[in-house]
């Protein structure tokens, strides 16, 4: 039987947690010990006078950066090594649902929340840190990013949702979004619930979801339809 997933957070505020993931289902879960969470205050590791962990950039310029000697000792402080360190940073690879799964299937994550101008690039080299993006936009600290990377990645879970299949049926499976979905009542506003839907075929609602599905995507994310076909080659090649 494989250990709970567990996600250590390194923040200078560690009252923002569990936030969100201590909500619904994935707050459940957390109460049932399917999977662990655990803060670290980085301040705390600061011998400076007041506690603290940042300094200006060197070479000029606005804000603060976080001091690597400070970042080091608490990411130095984490015992089990097996988990992937990553840093939330606007500049990291787009988080994708595929690296979602992978990290589901592993025994956990170490996320580091950045502040400020961001973290000194010697711990992000020294300490061989994934940097990850949940979008090109830019947050005022990477609290927010750790609990959509973690909430992502927990209610893949075995037990947390409860029928897994719906997690093969959402967006961004297959590089496809969801299908529209409806329920009650049949008629709202003078719309309807699409006739297929209500055929009791379950081969006509597959088409018909398989259709919609491709073309929502080629409307709001032709980028995903262009992704899907590169693979589609990238398969015939090999």
């Amino acid at each position: 039987m494989r250990e709970p997933f567990s996600a250590t957070v390194l923040t200078l505020f560690p009252e923002a947690f569990p936030g969100v993931l201590g909500a619904s289902l994935i707050g459940r879960a957390l109460k049932q010990q399917k999977w662990q969470l655990e803060t670290l205050d980085i301040r705390s590791f600061s011998h400076h006078k007041h506690a603290s962990v940042d300094d200006t950039p060197a070479g000029g310029g606005p804000g603060m950066v976080l001091r690597p000697d400070v970042a080091a000792m608490a990411i130095d402080s984490v015992t089990d090594k097996n988990r992937p360190l990553i840093h939330l940073s606007p500049r990291g690879k787009p988080l994708t649902q595929t690296r979602v799964r992978e990290l589901a299937a592993g025994p956990g994550v170490v996320l580091f929340c950045s502040r400020f101008e961001g973290l000194d690039q010697r711990v992000i080299d020294g300490r061989d840190m994934e940097e990850m993006s949940i979008g090109d936009y830019v947050l005022a600290g990477g609290e927010v990013a750790a609990q959509v990377l973690i909430e992502a990645c927990v209610r893949l879970l075995p037990g947390v949702l409860g029928d897994m299949m719906s997690t093969h049926e959402e967006s961004f499976e297959g590089d496809l979004l969801e299908y529209p979905q409806y329920t009650r009542p049949r008629v709202w506003e003078d719309q309807q619930i699409p006739e297929v839907l209500l055929s009791g075929d379950h081969g006509r609602i597959a088409r018909w979801r398989r259709e919609a599905a491709i073309g929502l995507t080629k409307r709001v994310r032709p980028d995903l339809m262009d992704r899907a076909r590169h693979r589609s080659k990238d398969d015939e090649h090999h």
